[in-house]
């Protein structure tokens, strides 16, 4: 499948999407009920972002969607130079400068009555939306108060966490066990009792100037990737290995990566006030994060010519 030419800029004034081999208004994005993406979460996407007009890590973004693709028996009629054409075509057309920009793969439609998904026709979409914080920058400078579940995340030997997908029940659950406690946002455990991570990001604590986070169980966030990369180059204590509830209740500092925010301070678990906040260690990070969108190495500007 072509990808067509190179859309005008804010042809489609807050947002586009790339549907059916073309670029469309967002009021034009639609998915099939019969769509196994639909009826049995049968996709997987991933989420990239642009800032100040330059997608942030794009390469490692696209680098997980392939694995994903290949790891759930998917496939796009595009390559990589041509997926990268569309999502900065997504983000040009639809005028924006800081944005949220989602590629997604669905297993499809299969033939009627068909129960095998080797006979459904994959479909592709990518979308690119206004920047999404996962917490508002009031709630950050208040302060984010993260609820422990006690749900447990559904079992890498079940489904890989590596690979971004909708399987978010046991997430959403833990969300509301949230809001019914008076807090902000949950994360949840593993079988042994370990924090694994929540609802769209992962999650870090510190303590003793040590940072800790969880090995396995977890989506490999590209934002996780850049907070543990920062740790290195900064010479800053790095243990990634269970992570026990008690040293998340016992921790100096608790923060969490997404690449909606990229690294938040969390202030309270469970309502109970963390000694620091933000941390000197989460500060640091934090500060770390949005320097690198200004290395080259991590930057791809955007084309809004004319």
């Amino acid at each position: 499948m072509p990808v067509p030419p190179k859309p005008p800029v804010q042809q489609f004034d807050g947002g586009c999407v790339f549907i059916d081999g073309a670029y469309a208004p967002l009021s034009e994005a639609k998915i099939s009920m019969f769509d196994w993406g639909f009826t049995r979460s049968d996709v997987t996407y991933d989420v990239a972002t642009a800032w100040r007009g330059s997608f942030f890590r794009l390469d490692a973004h696209m680098d997980r969607f392939f694995e994903s693709l290949g790891k759930m028996h998917l496939a796009i009629p595009f390559d990589r130079a041509e997926l990268r054409e569309i999502l900065h075509g997504c983000v040009r057309a639809g005028g924006l400068q800081d944005a949220y920009v989602a590629m997604v793969c669905t297993r499809g439609v299969p033939p009627r009555g068909a129960r095998d998904p080797r006979q459904a026709q994959n479909r592709f979409y990518a979308y690119a939306l206004p920047y999404v914080w996962i917490a508002s920058r009031e709630k950050q400078q208040a302060g984010i108060d993260l609820h422990v579940s006690e749900r447990q995340r559904i079992a890498p030997e079940s489904v890989d966490p590596t690979v971004k997908n909708y399987h978010w029940i046991d997430l959403v659950q833990s969300m509301f066990d949230a809001y019914d406690r008076g807090h902000d946002t949950s994360c949840v455990l593993d079988a042994a009792g370990n924090v694994t991570e929540g609802p769209g990001f992962n999650v870090f604590a510190v303590k003793g100037g040590v940072v800790h986070t969880a090995g396995r169980g977890v989506l490999e966030g590209i934002s996780r990737r850049t907070a543990i990369e920062l740790c290195r180059r900064l010479d800053i204590p790095l243990r990634i290995e269970p992570l026990p509830v008690a040293l998340l209740r016992d921790a100096d500092e608790v923060f969490l990566t997404s690449s909606g925010g990229g690294v938040l301070p969390i202030a309270k678990i469970d309502g109970r006030p963390l000694p620091a906040f933000p941390g000197p260690v989460t500060a640091r990070l934090q500060d770390g994060y949005w320097a690198l969108h200004d290395e080259p190495a991590f930057s791809d500007p955007v084309d809004y010519a004319a």
